[in-house]
């Protein structure tokens, strides 16, 4: 910050030698106790929607939008569809009421966002191009030593 404000210039090409401003996560992470009867009532529901290779991989400490994400693939984009459709109505009746779903109208990947986890619903074509667990998965987390978990159910 203290380049930007020797630079020549307006205020805008200081903040542009300044660069982005970084921002603090001001959200704290889910209790415990929920966090884990949604992500039961998740994996019980895509089990029982015959989605195959469900991942839920801990996030709680390395992402600001969620605490954990649960990836599942689907056969067809009915099948897809169908499954984010029943966590809807289950989320629902466990209490969660703000649940938001894109692309549930036929795509090859729907995203169910339930506030402290996140859920992707891939057609295993889109899940191997998009590769979310090498991204978000222990491999490649070297922060404080402390890899995140990622569990296959």
């Amino acid at each position: 910050m203290a380049e930007a404000a020797r630079a020549p210039g307006t205020p805008r090409k200081k903040a542009a030698v300044a660069g982005p401003r970084r921002r603090v996560a001001n959200r704290a992470p889910a209790e415990p106790e929920l966090l884990e009867r949604w992500t039961g009532i998740i994996t019980e529901s895509l089990a029982d929607d015959k989605a195959e290779e469900i991942v839920v991989l801990e996030l709680t400490g390395r992402a600001a939008f969620a605490d954990r994400m649960v990836i599942a693939t689907g056969l067809a984009d009915r099948q897809i569809s169908a499954m984010a459709t029943h966590l809807e109505e289950k989320l629902g009746a466990a209490g969660l009421k703000r649940v938001l779903i894109e692309g549930a109208g036929g795509s090859d990947w729907v995203l169910i966002d339930a506030g402290d986890i996140i859920v992707h619903l891939f057609k295993r074509e889109a899940r191997a191009l998009y590769a979310l667990e090498r991204m978000w998965g222990a491999d490649l987390d070297e922060r404080d030593g402390d890899p995140g978990e990622v569990t296959q159910v």
